[in-house]
């Protein structure tokens, strides 16, 4: 057991370095085909032992993004928008950057939701919004997040763009796996919310975009 939560935290220890790594090529402190620093300033630099340093590596190094090369160092390969998903590029990237995107994002989608919005969409938000109230009573976690997950996406797909609405899945399931990661699944963040969700439905149903707006940024100003 005791092996296993020591395990555990190495493997979470790397994931930060890993993301820290990333955030620093990407933002052009470390350019394609630069050495980065070896291993010793590394673990000086992040406070970690070895082993964590080479499974970070390791686990750059299988993404193409850094090149290991042995008995000169590791280098870096190639940008990250060369040989990633967006999917994988969220997944490994901050929260706060995360949100910040998604906030551009959301604003966009909820504008052209209150124009676009059919019956047909009203219907589909409703009933996740049904279902989301459902789980709350019911105290379920995950049938909770998955109905917030499909009033999203309804809200998303009301835009009737199909490339916002396709961003916007990426981005719902990358932040719920963001909470679940770090052992977040607790139900009363929902239950918190629920008022601004009904009110939000009710705002693009009613295509009050400046109302749905406002209440957009006070859910993702609490990371919801």
């Amino acid at each position: 057991m005791k092996q296993m939560q020591e395990a555990n935290k190495s493997s979470k220890l790397a994931d930060e370095v890993v993301v820290d790594l990333q955030q620093q090529i990407s933002l052009g402190k470390y350019k394609e085909g630069e050495k980065i620093p070896a291993e010793p300033e590394l673990m000086k630099t992040y406070g970690v032992g070895r082993s964590t340093i080479r499974e970070a590596i390791k686990t750059l190094a299988s993404t193409g993004i850094l090149k290991v090369r042995q008995g000169s160092g590791t280098y870096i390969n190639a940008r990250p928008s060369h040989s990633e998903s967006l999917d994988v590029r969220l997944r490994r990237s901050r929260l706060k950057e995360v949100n910040d995107v998604r906030f551009l994002l959301e604003k966009e989608i909820i504008r052209l939701a209150t124009s676009n919005r059919t019956i047909k969409d009203i219907k589909t938000m409703r009933k996740a919004l049904d279902d989301r109230t459902a789980a709350l009573y019911k105290n379920d976690y995950e049938a909770c997040a998955d109905a917030d997950i499909r009033l999203h996406t309804a809200i998303a797909s009301a835009s009737h763009n199909s490339v916002l609405a396709d961003l916007y899945k990426t981005f719902t399931h990358t932040i719920r796996d963001f909470f679940n990661k770090r052992g977040s699944a607790d139900i009363s963040k929902f239950a918190a919310t629920h008022v601004l969700h009904v009110q939000l439905t009710d705002a693009i149903i009613n295509k009050d975009a400046k109302a749905a707006t406002l209440i957009t940024e006070t859910l993702l100003k609490n990371n919801y």
